[in-house]
């Protein structure tokens, strides 16, 4: 099995925290897809034996597109690969961008699944992050998916943005628990580099949100969703049985997929690589069939220390017996040498040959997995 995720960089306007490849000249659109349907035509030959058993689109914004360019995506990897019959098929999209004849438009794709990147239900904060949309087009954009039979709707939400108390937190959940979907990724915000959030924080312009509060935030996510019958399956990702991201779960369990278009990644198990990360790079190598790409073997450790990150993330964990045959008894030696302390502790359990994060080592998962890995 193989998953595909393309990338859409192309956003009316660009959030305050952003620092993903994206785009505001949507003059460039068709002239994208052209190259997008060729790059995925192209390299058809890289996953002959597999099937695809999940679709993501995401972004920058992919609700920008019209109907004319899904269709072209679409018919560009149906004729290219071999589609499972119960293939997840996601759109990442903006609230803004999600009105009624939108949503009928996706309705007639192959969509079975919509990630709607809401952040929060607070207008004062929506309007900090420079989100195009308020709290009430958020409710609306959930509402029209459902009115037009989506079934597996997924709302990002943010916390630990500078000003946030733990009351307007605790809104936003309530808020979002009343829409009645299927999965919530909640993400602490980051201020990364080069980004218009980060030259705020610098200037001494925005103060970040105090660690204690920050941990009281998180606590107060999982307690909230976990009593609202959502299975905290990631460390960000929540789901009502049956709900889970086969996308994302893909990657956390290591199987093979395939990024098609500017600074998108790929893995086959031994490599990795990604496109290069401009516009106008990415349409003429693709073009002239010299597309730029970056390219890393992965060694045996760095999979070893791959494996125990995003496994440690899942609330499946790590399996033992897995740990011994990918990687030797040396490392699984080391690995239940430098786990012994967490066990002690509690902040990891073990069941038969599970090992997996506690309640309370979630909230220093980041320790733990750095202790756990090989320098």
């Amino acid at each position: 099995m193989a998953g595909i995720y393309i990338h859409i960089p192309f956003c009316k306007s660009r959030c305050i925290y952003c620092d993903f490849f994206t785009s505001t000249n949507e003059a460039e659109m068709d002239k994208y897809v052209q190259a997008l349907c060729k790059e995925i035509s192209d390299r058809k030959d890289e996953v002959t034996d597999d099937l695809i058993k999940t679709i993501y689109i995401g972004g920058g914004t992919p609700s920008r597109l019209q109907h004319n360019h899904f269709e072209s995506i679409f018919n560009a990897i149906n004729k290219s690969y071999t589609i499972a019959t119960n293939v997840e098929v996601t759109i990442e999209s903006n609230p803004d961008d999600l009105s009624h004849d939108y949503v009928d438009m996706l309705r007639d794709l192959p969509f079975n699944r919509i990630s709607i990147g809401i952040q929060s239900f607070d207008d004062q904060e929506l309007n900090f992050l420079s989100r195009r949309h308020d709290a009430n087009r958020a409710k609306e954009a959930v509402k029209y998916c459902q009115e037009k039979g989506f079934d597996n709707i997924s709302i990002d939400l943010m916390y630990g943005l500078p000003k946030q108390t733990l009351a307007i937190w605790q809104e936003t959940l309530r808020q979002a628990l009343q829409l009645n979907i299927q999965h919530i990724s909640a993400y602490h915000l980051i201020y990364e580099e080069k980004t218009r959030l980060y030259s705020l924080l610098q200037a001494g312009k925005v103060n970040p949100v105090e660690e204690d509060s920050s941990l009281e935030m998180f606590e107060v996510l999982i307690q909230t969703l976990s009593d609202a019958g959502f299975m905290h399956y990631e460390i960000s990702n929540f789901a009502k049985p049956g709900f889970i991201s086969q996308h994302n779960s893909s990657y956390w369990t290591g199987e093979k997929y395939l990024g098609f278009g500017p600074s998108a990644h790929s893995f086959d198990g031994e490599h990795r690589w990604w496109n290069v990360s401009s516009m106008p790079k990415y349409i003429e190598g693709i073009n002239n069939s010299n597309l730029e790409i970056e390219k890393e073997d992965i060694d045996l450790t760095t999979k070893y220390n791959e494996y125990i990150i995003t496994g440690l993330r899942t609330m499946w964990g790590i399996d033992l017996d897995e740990l011994k045959m990918k990687f030797g008894e040396d490392l699984y030696d080391y690995f239940l040498l430098n786990a012994q302390r967490y066990f002690d502790l509690h902040y990891l359990k073990r069941e038969n040959s599970s090992v997996a994060l506690t309640h309370k080592g979630i909230f220093i998962s980041d320790g733990i997995m750095s202790d756990l890995m090989k320098v």
